[in-house]
């Protein structure tokens, strides 16, 4: 579990609900469902009409890497890197096939086996870079979907603080009817601006970093895979490999 995430939206939350308490607001003042199904009912709606469905569900997807962040043990990968150099300068490239069924990753599954098949660096580059691009471009998609819901959340906030107006505005011949209408009008808007900023915009900021640290984690596989194509030195592979490190 990411500590600083949950400890991130605990304070937030904590943050407004302390306010509210301080100037003399009750709890269940902030407690409207209607305003809540207007809010998150809208703007999943929106979203859902802006975005393919495989972009959508892969948002799903790594929303969970917010709370529970994927790893990406730079350290761990070097390691293997250099022991699978010093197999290929024992036995050869073909010394690598032996452990192309152990590796789990599919690009680095990938790649080993483009080095196994003799492939020149410049061959290997290049196709290991275009499926990074791809997997980094389509994953920025789908961190993009939360800044999208970031967008429209506060509107729909507006929305609903509209519509709960509306509804004071035909109900001012009976007053009983009116604290219901106001109370949707303006927790609507803390709905929207507070979901956009306490959990939609830097869920979507926080995946986005995730996906970077992938690319490199990426990026330094293949530039390992190459030097081993090439018939580097171990250690040097090691020196080169460890500036990923900062």
């Amino acid at each position: 579990m990411d500590s600083l995430s949950l400890l991130g939206i605990t304070v937030g939350i904590l943050a407004l609900l302390g306010g509210n308490w301080l100037e003399g607001g009750q709890l269940d003042l902030l407690l409207n469902a209607p305003a809540l199904v207007i809010v998150f009912g809208g703007t999943i709606g929106a979203v859902m009409l802006q975005t393919p469905l495989r972009i959508f569900l892969l948002a799903m997807s790594s929303l969970r890497h917010v709370f529970m962040p994927p790893r990406f043990p730079l350290g761990d990968r070097i390691k293997r890197t250099v022991d699978w150099a010093q197999l290929a300068r024992h036995e050869g490239l073909l010394g690598l096939e032996k452990i192309l069924g152990k590796e789990r990753d599919a690009f680095i599954r990938k790649g080993l086996q483009l080095v196994v098949d003799g492939n020149e660096p410049d061959d290997i580059r290049p196709t290991l870079e275009l499926e990074l691009d791809s997997n980094e471009h389509r994953r920025l998609q789908a961190a993009r979907v939360f800044e999208s819901m970031g967008g429209y959340s506060p509107t729909i906030g507006i929305i609903g603080a509209v519509m709960g107006l509306i509804h004071v505005m035909q109900n001012l011949a009976d007053p009983a009817l009116l604290g219901s209408g106001i109370a949707t009008a303006f927790v609507s808007t803390i709905y929207g601006v507070g979901l956009a900023n306490l959990l939609l915009l830097p869920a979507a900021n926080k995946i986005k970093s995730y996906v970077l640290e992938e690319s490199q984690y990426r990026e330094m596989v293949i530039e390992g895979l190459a030097a081993i194509s090439e018939g580097e030195n171990p250690r040097m592979i090691e020196i080169r490999l460890r500036g990923f490190l900062h």
